[in-house]
């Protein structure tokens, strides 16, 4: 059940009264995230080395993000807030027509448990600079974060400007059942499903960042030294638990063994000899998902098929970064998103087999090429769909807040940081004034027009 004290209508007065639309407001609640990131910055990263086993890092690169958007935030209110000017056609004139951007009302964000601090924050970013209210429902299953979330927004929001519920599924999807002005979800695709499904039942507008099995293609052309170290980091990242963490290697025949190498070199380079022991491995963030993976790396050791890594410590629900050779499309690495450490490797001949095989799977949130030409680069942009694509690196292009972030088809729908973040929490209302001094009978019945001289205006 949700809080006694819980009321939509509350959160949705400041909106209606029109109190969030200054700018002054609203720079006034980017002020207050400023502040609150500064003040409790090591209670953060101490939540998140408890929640994920994150290194201090890794950690940082939360609140770098966060950093981030609110210098953007900060720096092009002004810009964004201002109307749009439409040019008024003959016929509509004399008159004046804009865009404006409204805010939505109190919008509902849902945070994900991988990066449980930045993922609830950086959404509030955009609903606050679009002058909306908000209620955030940080993960369960990252319980240190949720509790200092909910400890520190009280102390620099008011109740009727930011409000944070904590529980299970139970009290998300009470949360989902209410009439919010605009939700914002991030997680899998089967919660998604069920979001995207409440939301109707109010033509709630959505948001949903989901994710996929986000596919990194490598073939001639490639610094296989440099190609290798930017996969495992960004395999390793969090322990491969990133929505845009590469899933899996599709890589041309000839390099295939080369690069191998090279990944086990890298992996030795970033973790150690024991990459179990090094202080810059996170961890599984619960049994459930630690147990599902363990059950993959199972099934492939079965099989013969681990590469390199394999080792295991279920007391500290640390897996190292694995590679599996995968021969079949239906191997059971190959279902479902990883998130985790594993890295199942595909052989493919061309660049072309290789686009074949991402286009036969569900759109990826993200799409990794490493060599090739100018020429490659725009074939498989002109022929695959995708969140985003990021050339000979990974997981980089997400830390551009100018850049729209979201995915498309199964990997979500709708798109946030920046300005796509402040249009994302607005209505784009039509505005057109027109003064009293000209009024032609032409548009009035009787219609006394002629037929033809109108059909040579409409061309």
């Amino acid at each position: 059940m949700l809080p006694e004290n819980f009321l939509l209508s509350g959160l949705r007065k400041p909106v209606i009264s029109g109190l969030t639309r200054p700018e002054a407001w609203r720079r006034k609640q980017l002020k207050q995230i400023e502040v609150l990131i500064e003040k409790h910055q090591d209670e953060v990263l101490d939540a998140l080395a408890t929640d994920l086993g994150k290194p201090p890092t890794e950690a940082l690169f939360e609140l770098i993000a966060l950093r981030g958007e609110l210098k953007l935030a900060q720096r092009q209110l002004s810009r964004w807030m201002q109307p749009r000017h439409v040019q008024v056609p003959l016929a509509h004139q004399p008159g004046q027509a804009e865009v404006i951007l409204d805010p939505l009302g109190c919008v509902l964000i849902i945070g994900p448990w991988n990066y449980p601090f930045s993922l609830t924050l950086q959404p509030l970013i955009s609903a606050l600079a679009a002058g909306n209210t908000a209620v955030l429902k940080p993960s369960e299953h990252a319980p240190a974060t949720s509790r200092l979330i909910a400890h520190v927004i009280p102390q620099h929001f008011s109740s009727e400007v930011v409000q944070v519920i904590e529980g299970d599924g139970a009290i998300a999807a009470a949360l989902i059942k209410q009439p919010f002005d605009h939700i914002f979800f991030t997680g899998s695709g089967a919660i998604g499903q069920k979001v995207m499904a409440a939301a109707a039942e109010h033509l709630t507008p959505v948001t949903l960042e989901l994710g996929g099995k986000s596919p990194a293609i490598v073939i001639d052309g490639a610094d296989l030294s440099v190609t290798a170290r930017r996969l495992v980091w960004g395999k390793g990242l969090n322990a491969g638990q990133t929505c845009i963490a590469p899933d899996h290697l599709l890589i041309q025949e000839q390099l295939k063994q080369p690069l191998l190498q090279a990944m086990k070199g890298a992996i030795t380079e970033l973790y150690g000899g024991d990459p179990l022991r090094s202080p810059h491995l996170a961890k599984i963030i619960n049994d459930c998902h630690f147990q599902r993976l363990q059950h993959l790396l199972d099934q492939a050791k079965q099989r013969g098929k681990v590469l390199s890594g394999g080792q295991i410590d279920p007391d500290q629900r640390r897996i190292a970064p694995t590679l599996i050779d995968v021969d079949k499309r239906d191997d059971p690495l190959m279902e479902e998103e990883l998130f985790g450490p594993l890295l199942p490797v595909i052989s493919v001949h061309s660049l072309n087999e290789a686009l074949a095989e991402v286009r036969q799977q569900p759109k990826p949130l993200a799409l990794y090429l490493f060599g090739g030409t100018h020429a490659d680069q725009q074939q498989l942009l002109n022929t695959t769909s995708s969140g985003g694509v990021c050339f000979n690196d990974v997981v980089m292009h997400v830390g551009i807040p100018e850049l729209p972030f979201g995915g498309v088809g199964a990997s979500g729908m709708g798109r946030y940081h920046g300005l796509a973040g402040f249009e994302t929490f607005s209505h784009q209302k039509s505005v057109l004034r027109r003064p009293f001094w000209l009024d032609l009978k032409l548009r009035y019945p009787p219609y006394k027009a002629n037929l033809a001289m109108l059909k040579k205006l409409l061309g």
